[in-house]
C-alpha cells in the first residue's frame, strides 16, 4: 500500500468530516465522509483505483473499507491521514 501511496496509482480518499477534512488533509485527496459513502458509490466507482481510505485514526476508514470491498471496490485502509500524508511524502 505504501508503494500505491507514494506513485500515486490510485485515489486517497478521506472519510473523516468536512471540518475534520478543512483542518488538514493529504495533498490532492478527495473528501467524502464517511456517512455518505453509500450516497456517493457512483462517484467512488468513477475514481481512479485503488482507493487508500483515511481519516483520523484508522476507525472510519476501516468501516468505509470493508463497506466499499463488499461492494466491489479496490480499496485499502490507509488508517491515519498523518500516515498517508507521510507515505506520500516520500515521492516528493
Amino acid at each position: 500500500m505504501e508503494q500505491i501511496i507514494a506513485e500515486n496509482l490510485g485515489t486517497i480518499v478521506d472519510v473523516r468530516t468536512y471540518g475534520e477534512f478543512s483542518g488538514g488533509n493529504v495533498a490532492g485527496s478527495i473528501n467524502i465522509p464517511l456517512n455518505e459513502i453509500p450516497a456517493r458509490m457512483e462517484e467512488l466507482k468513477a475514481l481512479k483505483a485503488p482507493l487508500i481510505l483515511c481519516c483520523a485514526s484508522g476507525g472510519r476508514s476501516g468501516q468505509a473499507q470493508n463497506y466499499l470491498s463488499q461492494n466491489g471496490i479496490e480499496c485499502y485502509n490507509g488508517g491515519s491521514w498523518l500516515n498517508v500524508n507521510y507515505y506520500k511524502s516520500l515521492n516528493n
